[in-house]
């Protein structure tokens, strides 16, 4: 299930991008001033980034950099990046398989829950982060 770790990393990546000449001041602690968010939560999902090819950081420098240009980051770049590889939608577990409904339900939402899942997955990679600062700064 989406929770808020997509949208606290299109901030993080939006603030890097919006401070490139600056990055070194770029703490988890000013990150997170701007989240609102205690600093280890941007750590852990800046780590989740640096993992995913999608920001730098050097040793013995605080702050980060982009390690793409925002134009070739895609919004599903950055949900796979911190999002687990669960699907969207969660199905309950153990319908009755003697009710109509039940013994039914799960390969019914099944399909339209992956179809939702693709559509928006679609949807992601054609957003990018420059698309986003495009917003932010208009």
């Amino acid at each position: 299930m989406v929770n808020s770790r997509f949208s606290v990393a299109i901030h993080i990546l939006s603030l890097i991008a919006s401070t490139k000449n600056n990055s070194h001041a770029l703490t988890s602690d000013f990150i997170a001033s701007s989240v609102n968010t205690n600093p280890v939560v941007i750590r852990r999902i800046s780590s989740q980034l640096k993992k995913a090819g999608l920001i730098v950081s050097h040793a013995g420098l605080s702050g980060y950099e982009l390690a793409l240009s925002p134009k070739d980051i895609t919004l599903l770049d950055i949900y796979r990046a911190v999002q687990a590889p669960e699907d969207l939608f969660a199905i309950h577990d153990n319908p009755n398989p003697n009710c109509a409904v039940g013994k039914q339900i799960q390969s019914t939402l099944d399909d339209v829950f992956s179809s939702v899942q693709q559509a928006m997955e679609s949807k992601l990679q054609e957003e990018t982060l420059q698309g986003i600062l495009d917003h932010l700064f208009s």
